[in-house]
Order: structure tokens, then C-alpha cells, then sequence
């Protein structure tokens, strides 16, 4: 499994149910990276999409605890463990953990890799992602050029699991 996430300088992802910045590169680099695959989402994730509706051309697999949740063009779990049952049927290569932040957690000891963007300036936030620099299981295995877009620098990383 595989972990996707843009995050801060102090690893913060969010803010009030939203992200911190708009990347148009970030987020064709997502697509690329998603589409024809599983993506696993908690619900306040899935309802952050332009109309709440699930990623076109991917598996939308919804974590919720609320048993009376459905969305059409999702499947929806209610556990990790059964989320875990669920991807026994994809390669391990097809599964995106795409957020948010409890989902990332949770899934995190069960990742191989994390393709971080990351965005170089620190941001207020009330969502952050664990700090893998200071993680001793992980290690930054890949680090993309600068790049800018409206202010903002970014760089394209990897870290895998040691």
C-alpha cells in the first residue's frame, strides 16, 4: 500500500475539513498517480470533492463508523480491518491512501511507500500527517526539483519504509 498526501513544512494537511493551498501540479500529479487504482478515504475526505462525489476512473473505497452512510460510486467500510479485507483483492501497487488524517494514520504501519508532496512554508492547521523525517521506520528515498507555483514552493518526494 501506498500513502499520498501534500503537506507543510510543519506536516500540516488541512484546516475546517479543507486543504491549505490549491496546486494545480499536485493535483495532476495525484490524478496521474490514482487513476485505474483503489483509493481509501475517510468520509469527511469523500464529502471535501466538488459535490462530495467519489474520484472518476478509481475504486473510491470510504471508511465511515456511520452504518447508515452510502454514496453512489463508493464502497463503503466501516472498519480498517475490513478496509484491509477489502484490498486483499488488489496489488499492493493499486492501493492509495488518500486521507484525511485519521485515515492516514491508521493506514500508515500498513504503507510501504508515501509520495509526499512537499510544500515549503509552514501553515495553521487543525489536520497534520506524521512527521516521517523524524520516523525513524521511514526515510526520504526521492526528492524532486523546486518547484513554484502562485508563491508557493513545492517538491515532489518519496519515502519508503525501511
Amino acid at each position: 500500500m501506498q500513502i499520498i498526501v501534500a503537506a507543510a513544512e510543519n506536516w500540516a494537511i488541512g484546516k475546517d475539513g479543507d486543504l491549505l493551498w490549491h496546486l494545480p501540479e499536485d493535483m495532476k500529479f495525484f490524478r496521474n498517480m490514482t487513476t485505474g487504482n483503489v483509493v481509501v478515504m475517510g468520509r469527511k475526505t469523500l464529502d471535501s470533492f466538488p459535490g462530495g462525489k467519489p474520484l472518476k476512473d478509481r475504486r473510491n473505497l470510504v471508511l465511515t463508523q456511520n452504518q447508515k452512510f452510502s454514496r453512489e460510486g463508493t464502497q463503503i467500510v466501516h472498519s480498517v480491518e475490513e478496509a484491509l479485507e477489502v484490498l486483499k483483492a488488489y496489488e499492493d501497487g493499486q492501493i492509495f491512501i488518500a486521507g484525511g488524517g485519521h485515515i492516514y494514520r491508521e493506514f500508515l504501519p500498513f504503507c510501504h511507500t508515501a509520495y509526499v508532496t512537499k510544500v515549503y512554508r509552514k501553515f495553521e492547521a487543525d489536520t497534520f500527517f506524521p512527521n516521517l523525517d523524524e520516523n525513524p521506520q521511514w526515510e526520504l528515498s526521492y526528492q524532486g526539483e523546486m518547484q513554484e507555483w502562485k508563491g508557493i514552493s513545492f517538491a515532489f518526494t518519496t519515502y519508503r519504509r525501511k
